[in-house]
């Protein structure tokens, strides 16, 4: 079974410590902290850093907390209505560094070569490209398009395996 984190994890165990009677090891399992790490937030080195409330995101419910709270050795669970696909969507930095740009290409020709059924728009929104490069990309009229290999964006470090696993499913 594949564990989800919360956003921010080190900021949820900030919030988690200050506003909950968890213990270190249910924080720290929640979060995928070590236990020193929350053991040092405990402590307040923790570089000024503010908490982020796992209830207000619906990640925890208040609930949730109360059971673990009540028995030391529950394991907190994130919420069942937290859209993992959504999380990891929103998380992605959308900036993309000078020396990686020239790869997009490779990344889009490899998307449209191997997964066609993907529209232009889910492309561009996934990779953060414009329509018209994918566009050129798909009808081969790209200024560079001899050049080009394709790449996976994996690979190339554009996303993570399960980012492209989840833009796959919603084919």
């Amino acid at each position: 079974m594949i564990m989800v984190q919360p956003l921010m994890p080190k900021s949820t165990a900030i919030w988690l410590v200050e506003h909950t009677s968890l213990t270190f090891e249910q924080i720290a399992d929640f979060c995928g902290l070590h236990i020193l790490e929350v053991k040092a937030i405990a402590d307040g080195e923790t570089d000024n850093m503010i908490g982020f409330d796992p209830i207000a995101s619906s990640q925890l419910t208040p609930e949730e907390i109360a059971r673990c709270e009540a028995d030391p050795g529950q394991k907190l669970q994130i919420s069942p209505a937290v859209d993992v696909g959504k999380m990891i969507k929103n998380h992605r930095a959308k900036y993309t560094p000078v020396l990686k740009r020239r790869d997009k290409p490779s990344a889009i020709l490899w998307l449209v070569r191997y997964y066609p059924a993907l529209s232009d728009s889910q492309i561009c929104n996934f990779l953060c490209s414009t329509r018209s490069t994918v566009q050129s990309i798909r009808n081969k009229t790209h200024w560079n398009i001899q050049n080009i290999e394709p790449q996976s964006p994996v690979s190339l470090g554009f996303c993570t395996p399960d980012e492209l696993d989840h833009l796959i499913s919603n084919l």
